[in-house]
């Protein structure tokens, strides 16, 4: 195998890590299209290069089976469009000019953005505009996903799943959590007829954010 098919099922791996949260180098293998033993290998360079860990776990009475997610540093290899820089601003007004007056600064610009999607999502059929709106995140650096409620345990089966498996905004949700709010709510303004819903939050290290839309 080349370098650069080497490059490029690590690359295959890491993405799949990135959608699913979690996986056994036997399902990595049959979803890559190698072998047992050559997923052993590039998981074990991803492995020393600090990309991504593996946890024991233990199936019936089996053999402990290796499940491998992606570390800190391996989200990072996915899109962020904002940094460092968005941070230190937002630190910076938070000093020059107070929470509460930030807040209302953030809520304003959220708001805005809000009345932009629904302009963009438009009318008719819920599962149209969400598809649009999945369209959207994708332009904006979002690895998001559309599913069906009903695909998810628990959630009642109506309506749809919004996931998101990488936050473009990830560097200033862990400063500031408080964006992850007006996100929601700015999906909720976005689609003033549906109830919108968190289901999954990067913030609180489950593998993904995930929103519940459901008509009203």
């Amino acid at each position: 195998m080349t370098t650069t098919q080497h490059s490029s099922t690590k690359r295959d791996i890491l993405d799949l890590l990135m959608r699913q949260g979690q996986a056994t180098a036997q399902d990595l293998a049959g979803a890559v299209g190698v072998s047992p033993q050559a997923i052993r290998r590039h998981l074990k360079d991803l492995e020393e290069e600090g990309l991504i860990t593996h946890q024991s776990q233990v199936v019936g009475m089996g053999r402990p089976q290796h499940i491998y997610t992606l570390s800190r540093q391996g989200r990072d290899q996915f899109p962020d469009r904002y940094g460092e820089f968005a941070v230190d601003l937002l630190k910076t007004l938070s000093k020059t000019l107070g929470q509460e007056q930030l807040g209302q600064i953030l809520q304003q610009q959220w708001q805005q953005k809000a009345h932009s999607y629904q302009v963009l999502l438009g009318h008719g059929l819920l599962e149209e505009r969400v598809a649009r709106l999945v369209a959207l995140r994708r332009a904006e650096g979002f690895m998001a996903e559309m599913h069906r409620a009903e695909d998810f345990p628990g959630l009642g089966g109506q309506g749809f799943v919004v996931t998101e498996h990488n936050c473009a905004i990830a560097v200033v949700a862990e400063s500031f959590p408080r964006v992850c709010d007006h996100e929601l709510d700015m999906f909720g303004l976005a689609l003033p007829d549906c109830r919108v819903e968190r289901t999954h939050w990067l913030v609180d290290g489950q593998h993904q954010c995930g929103y519940l839309i459901q008509p009203r």
